[in-house]
């Protein structure tokens, strides 16, 4: 990052990819006063203005997120018993205090078991186990794509079959649900903010063909179902945004400036009805979700669009 910023004097950073490496240049970077465009993590530390001014996260705050599922399980679950399986890490602990959030007063109550694990663990069975004895028969999955999988499967191989809730991260179907047998997946829930290419509701969608036809173009050998690449082309759709919106006053400061003033930016994959805005005050691309359960072959959305106006974490 030194050499980008002293040698090559770039303009700005975009999509640096993950909480531990966005983490670890955060603070080189503000100090440099050179803009941390749309981070690929939704820890709260990169929706924090008043901290980290040139910083912008893309991805949902992980607060946010956490906070949305608690406010769902209130509503549709509310005598469930909780168990949440957690990354002991920014990434982890931020859903943790997110759902606590979400269930307010009863959260002490509803949640009768947590368990962490370290990203370099092989397994998480015990933990999973731990859940199941404690009587949880509501599952938070609060992990990335490897240890939502296990969880998934461990879960099934027990013939247990409690409501099982994963966080936006370990919704791939190619990278987590095949890999955890997509017969285990079915009936889970997530949230979402972008169309599944895979859905044939979108197939005549003008914002899904302008995607099919840049993979057609750029990347034909990509899976084009793959939301890991929606995702890339959501963000460099949004960069492009901010760039033009720069005009010729291409400036760090200017750049900061537009990305921080983003008004109802619809996205070419974006869910209908989600709109982008950022204000100085509030960093967040990301606010609105929508739920959604998988069917055993793909995701089905239900539910109206959630957005959440409380703090950013």
């Amino acid at each position: 990052m030194r050499k980008l910023v002293e040698s090559d004097e770039v303009l700005l950073t975009f999509q640096i990819v993950g909480t531990p490496s966005n983490a670890a240049v955060q603070k080189y970077l503000n100090a440099k006063k050179v803009p941390q465009l749309f981070a690929a993590t939704g820890a709260s530390k990169f929706t924090d203005p008043k901290n980290f001014p040139w910083t912008l996260g893309f991805n949902p705050n992980y607060f946010v997120e956490g906070r949305i599922y608690g406010q769902y399980i209130l509503k549709e679950h509310p005598n469930a018993k909780i168990g949440v399986l957690y990354q002991n890490d920014d990434l982890g602990k931020d859903y943790l205090n997110g759902i606590k959030a979400g269930l307010g007063d009863k959260a002490a109550k509803m949640i009768v078991a947590e368990a962490s694990y370290e990203v370099s663990d092989p397994t998480i069975d015990s933990q999973v186990i731990k859940i199941k004895d404690a009587g949880a028969d509501l599952f938070f999955s609060a992990s990335t794509p490897k240890q939502a999988a296990q969880a998934i499967k461990k879960i099934a191989e027990l013939g247990w079959h409690p409501i099982h809730i994963v966080d936006i991260n370990a919704t791939s179907v190619g990278a987590v649900l095949q890999p955890a047998g997509l017969e285990a997946s079915k009936g889970l829930i997530s949230t979402n903010y972008g169309k599944d290419p895979a859905d044939p509701q979108w197939k005549d969608d003008p914002g899904m063909k302008r995607y099919f036809d840049f993979m057609a173009k750029y990347y034909p050998d990509g899976d084009k179902n793959s939301n890991f690449n929606t995702y890339g082309y959501s963000t460099a759709q949004l960069m492009v945004h901010v760039l033009k919106q720069c005009g010729d006053d291409l400036t760090r400061d200017n750049v900061l400036k537009q990305a921080t003033n983003l008004k109802n930016v619809e996205l070419d994959m974006a869910l209908p009805g989600i709109k982008g805005n950022t204000a100085p005050n509030d960093y967040r691309v990301n606010k609105q979700l929508q739920m959604m359960r998988f069917n055993g072959e793909r995701w089905e959305l239900f539910g109206p669009i959630l957005e959440d106006a409380g703090p950013a974490g």
